[in-house]
């Protein structure tokens, strides 16, 4: 009769929640296919995510700006 309510964690993401991923794949201009890698190698934790697709970004940034200079 009553349904639980979910409990969300402010600090991890839930995979199951088209919206919380839809948002924060925006928020970092990822890919689906970018954002479900960095999520593979970090897990849920949205700091952990953000920071890996930073430092992921970071490294692929000049060999874009190669092609473009090109």
């Amino acid at each position: 009769m009553n349904k639980r309510k979910p409990n969300y964690f402010r600090n991890s993401l839930d995979l199951r929640d088209k919206v919380q991923v839809k948002v924060l794949r925006k928020r970092l201009k990822l890919s689906e296919e970018q954002f479900a890698s960095v999520v593979r190698k970090s897990g849920n934790s949205i700091s952990a995510i953000t920071k890996e697709a930073t430092t992921s970004s970071s490294h692929e940034l000049p060999a874009a700006a190669a092609v473009v200079t090109v």
